[in-house]
């Protein structure tokens, strides 16, 4: 009865029993690697350095992907590990070498968190490999012995992974791409069918488009694991983080077609092909996203756009209301084609085709993903580069830990502290990137250690006997491995404490004073990680998130009067362009470290999602849209000219708007409203009529629809419920 009570227990805290599933495999290795050095051996530097190998990289790393993506991220980085264990041997031996190298390793590994997920899982551990490697015995003479046991310990680990009850897959990004794409389609073939029949089933029409918003709003980072998340600096993350950004486009766009009068007459012929390639290529740029679908192609979708384009004409006299829906739905086709494209390519780059021979308007869309045949450290280059400033939140939260644990290690060495690698333990146990946070993991940290130091101050106390110690450390592991993190992170701190109890009783001759240093030590660490989380950068990354959100908001209505003002006769806005690309990076990294940490009710109320995405919307647009309309195409028309200026002034302000809100700490409430594009362009009719032909008025029509769309995107960043 109380197993099977205990069994539903767990089921109902780890539904797929990955936590299970992680602790058997890791008591496995960890045991054997132990046992093997220790007793098998005699060598306890083997053993030591292969039981914290295989708890460092089994235990504080968050790994991504299946097991075998798994099992390589932990291959690629035994290399990395072998260097600071050599690095940390080397300098044990003096305290202010090791701090020092303590500040450059401890900035160097929390940095290189920037390129992505697969590397912010590996901080903890590389972190540990140093930390253990320089401290005291000092002795370079048993390097090899620590080489050893640590590369043991991840090879096992690694075929462990692969062979051991490996973990279900995740559900992974691109799975929920393939869906909202799928969904976008079906959205996209009931537009084809509503705007050809005037019968069209409009209750059918809302579940699709619902279904659609659903199924993108699923793409927020917020619905996925950290591991999971597209935040790496290779072409693979850029291109996913540009799928999603595509695909919100596609349903505004597809809503603002939606939300205007139906034409009369119905379009004709080359509107219809359009929409039904938009409908085939988004399908089959899902297609392409899963494993071994074919690859999506531009052909056709190219080939329907030649084919509207050519159908364009303007009004030969007088604009009449039907004229009106006719070039607003002629513009919106046109710019969906264009979204699709950017999916199309943004989806060819993320399964890794060369993204640079395609469709030139794209060009410097293109540029923001990165080209497949460039190499991967100048990509990753290019990302640790933007984030080189006091401003980048990751910038700030690297050098707060490196701070705090070369402080650490100062203590640790000039105090006589027994196993002071405890202290640095604590410390990058407590530390988080705000104070709050801090605040909040120093009382289960205080907590855990002072019961598991009572538990194995009494254990140690009345047991004397190391056998037992020997029997029973298994058993101690898979309860740290399990229930640890099942529980809670005060009981995870408690089991942790009393499996160290029973390795070190293993090693030397231990009592009661041995859980006594333990809990000295951490409270010392515990007070380095709160103080430097109060004194250094304390506001974390909900501060950062909005200044680097609202000076990118800033950068991108600068960037939308000035591609406005370009199609008047302007120079080109690219130093805008570039200096709007730089804030996105910060702004997205912002966004990604928000989501480790606790949300304030200020940071809670604002749509990040929605925020960036009008940004992004804007950046990936602009460039289409110079591209279609060329530097100075409107220019020798003074009347249309005012009207466009007054419009992109407007859309400009409420992105401001926004930015100033944002900044604030308020929840964003934009000015402006959408407005359709027939009532936009019936205040430019005399405008319209004057020019009844020619192809100015074609790109008046285009010019007017993207600042439709991008009033959209920052219309839709009042949130309607609290978001993250």
């Amino acid at each position: 009865m109380l197993g099977s009570g205990l069994l539903a227990w767990v089921r109902h805290r780890d539904p797929r029993y990955v936590v299970l599933r992680r602790a058997a495999r890791l008591t496995l290795v960890a045991s054997a690697v132990f046992y093997g050095g220790r007793y098998g051996l005699g060598n306890p530097t083997l053993a030591t350095y292969g039981l914290f190998g295989a708890i460092a990289m089994g235990l504080f790393t968050q790994l991504p992907g299946a097991a075998r993506e798994r099992a390589r991220i932990l291959l690629a980085a035994l290399p990395v590990a072998w260097v600071l264990i050599s690095l940390g041997t080397v300098l044990a031996g003096n305290i202010w070498a090791a701090a020092a190298g303590m500040l450059v390793v401890g900035f160097a590994v929390a940095f290189a968190g920037t390129g992505g997920p697969r590397l912010v899982g590996l901080i903890g551990a590389l972190q540990l490999f140093y930390i253990l490697a320089s401290f005291p015995p000092y002795q370079p003479d048993t390097l090899p012995q620590r080489l050893i046991g640590v590369t043991i310990a991840v090879l096992l680990l690694a075929v462990a992974e692969v062979l051991l009850w490996p973990d279900p897959p995740p559900v992974s990004y691109p799975q929920r791409l393939v869906s909202a794409a799928d969904r976008l389609a079906t959205l996209l073939d009931g537009t084809v069918e509503l705007l050809a029949s005037s019968r069209g089933d409009q209750r059918e029409r809302l579940t699709r488009q619902e279904q659609a918003a659903e199924a993108v709003a699923r793409l927020r980072l917020a619905e996925f694991p950290a591991t999971e998340r597209p935040t790496g600096a290779d072409v693979r993350d850029r291109a996913l983080r540009a799928c999603e950004a595509a695909l919100q486009g596609v349903l505004v766009k597809v809503t603002r077609i939606l939300a205007e009068p139906p034409p009369q007459p119905p379009p004709g012929p080359a509107a219809a092909r359009l929409f039904r390639a938009c409908a085939d290529t988004t399908r089959a740029a899902g297609r392409t996203l899963r494993h071994g679908g074919p690859l999506v192609s531009l052909d056709e979708l190219d080939a329907a756009v030649d084919a509207s384009e050519r159908a364009f004409t303007t009004p030969a006299g007088p604009v009449t209301p039907a004229d009106l829906s006719r070039l607003c739905l002629d513009a919106g086709t046109l710019s969906l084609a264009n979204q699709v494209s950017i999916l199309a390519i943004a989806v060819r780059a993320a399964v890794g085709l060369p993204t640079t021979d395609e469709n030139p308007a794209l060009t410097a869309y293109v540029s923001l993903v990165g080209d497949v045949r460039q190499p991967r450290w100048r990509l990753y280059w290019r990302q640790f580069r933007e984030h080189l400033t006091f401003r980048s939140a990751l910038f700030q939260s690297a050098l707060r830990l490196a701070v705090a644990l070369a402080v650490a290690r100062v203590i640790a060495g000039v105090l006589p502290l027994q196993h002071g690698f405890w202290v640095l333990l604590a410390t990058l146990t407590v530390l988080r990137t705000s104070a709050v946070d801090t605040r909040s993991a120093l009382k289960p940290a205080v907590l855990g250690t002072v019961g598991g130091a009572a538990a194995s101050g009494v254990l140690m106390l009345f047991v004397n006997r190391p056998i037992i110690y020997v029997v029973a450390l298994p058993v101690t592991m898979v309860l740290a491995f399990t229930f640890g993190r099942l529980l809670g992170p005060s009981w995870a701190q408690a089991l942790f404490t009393l499996l160290l109890t029973f390795v070190f009783a293993q090693l030397a001759p231990a009592g009661p004073q041995l859980a006594e240093a333990r809990l000295v030590n951490v409270l010392i660490g515990a007070a380095v990680g709160i103080l430097a989380g109060v004194l250094v950068w304390p506001r974390g990354a909900r501060h950062d998130l909005r200044e680097n959100t609202a000076g990118y908001l800033r950068s991108v209505g600068d960037l939308i009067e000035r591609a406005v003002a370009t199609t008047l006769g302007g120079p080109r806005p690219d130093d805008a362009l570039d200096r709007t690309r730089r804030a996105v990076a910060l702004a997205d990294a912002s966004y990604a470290q928000y989501h480790g940490e606790r949300h304030d009710p200020p940071a809670g109320q604002v749509d990040w999602q929605a925020v960036l995405s009008a940004g992004h919307h804007a950046l990936h647009a602009v460039p289409v849209m110079l591209f279609r309309n060329q530097p100075g195409s409107l220019a020798g028309w003074p009347e249309a000219a005012a009207q466009l200026r007054e419009t992109a002034g407007r859309v400009r302000s409420a992105y401001d708007e926004v930015a100033d809100q944002i900044s604030r700490g308020e929840p964003p409430h934009p000015v402006i409203s959408a407005t359709r594009c027939v009532d936009e362009l019936n205040r430019s009719r005399p405008l319209l009529d004057e020019r009844n032909a020619g192809q100015q008025v074609r790109y008046l029509v285009e010019v007017n629809f993207l600042l439709a769309n991008l009033a959209d995107h920052i219309a839709r960043s009042a949130p309607s419920r609290p978001s993250r």
